[in-house]
């Protein structure tokens, strides 16, 4: 009868050991990580209630997304197009006035982009100006990619920071998330899939000071 017990207990950790092996989570896991979704909507959709005027809405934004390299800004908004596509989307969907990439591209020099993630206000300003915008959304993503040595995969992780401040340099809102994952050979897109993952927090948020802030003296 023991002998019996022991090969009953042996099958079932093997099948554990396998089933952890292939990705696969018990329900305390899947619990936890649900409970903790729903504990992120339920934050979005408060933040999201909050009320915003018309004259608020109608007013222009620039989004201008920068890639954090070992401590050095890459700007090339070409470059970002997508990431910034995950931001302008959701801000738009809310009902508010944000620039493509290709229009901020056209009238505002890149020399000018760099400057202004390098902390320089005049910049900030004169691209502003151009563009009459009203307010400006900076994100910096920062993406760390590297090979797991314990399970011998890629992994992916990502940091999103953004700021939104009038023409005139006011802050109005600052947010931001992380994220991480393993990945397959697509490292970049892995790394979009995870600021979609999180895009939601950071706007809501964004969204939620803006229509409180914006227009304040």
């Amino acid at each position: 009868m023991m002998r019996i017990l022991l090969i009953i207990l042996f099958a079932w950790l093997s099948a554990a050991s396998a089933a952890q092996a292939q990705g696969f989570k018990f329900s305390n896991e899947d619990q936890a990580d649900k409970a903790l979704e729903a504990e992120r909507q339920a934050k979005v959709q408060s933040l999201l209630a909050t009320p915003c005027r018309d004259k608020i809405k109608n007013q222009k934004i620039m989004v201008l997304i920068g890639e954090d390299r070992n401590g050095v800004i890459f700007a090339g908004q070409a470059s970002y197009s997508t990431h910034i596509d995950a931001i302008n989307q959701r801000l738009k969907s809310l009902g508010l006035r944000t620039y493509t990439p290709e229009e901020i591209r056209k009238q505002i020099a890149q020399a000018e982009i760099n400057a202004y993630f390098k902390n320089d206000p005049d910049a900030a300003i004169s691209a502003s100006k151009r563009l009459a915008a009203q307010y400006i959304l900076r994100g910096v993503i920062a993406t760390q990619a590297g090979r797991n040595p314990i399970v011998n995969v890629n992994q992916v992780s990502i940091s999103m920071n953004f700021t939104l401040t009038g023409a005139n340099g006011r802050m109005i809102s600052q947010a931001g998330a992380r994220n991480e994952s393993y990945a397959g050979r697509d490292i970049m897109g892995m790394a979009l899939t995870l600021i979609n993952e999180r895009a939601d927090e950071v706007v809501a948020q964004l969204y939620n000071d803006y229509c409180q802030k914006a227009g304040a003296r």
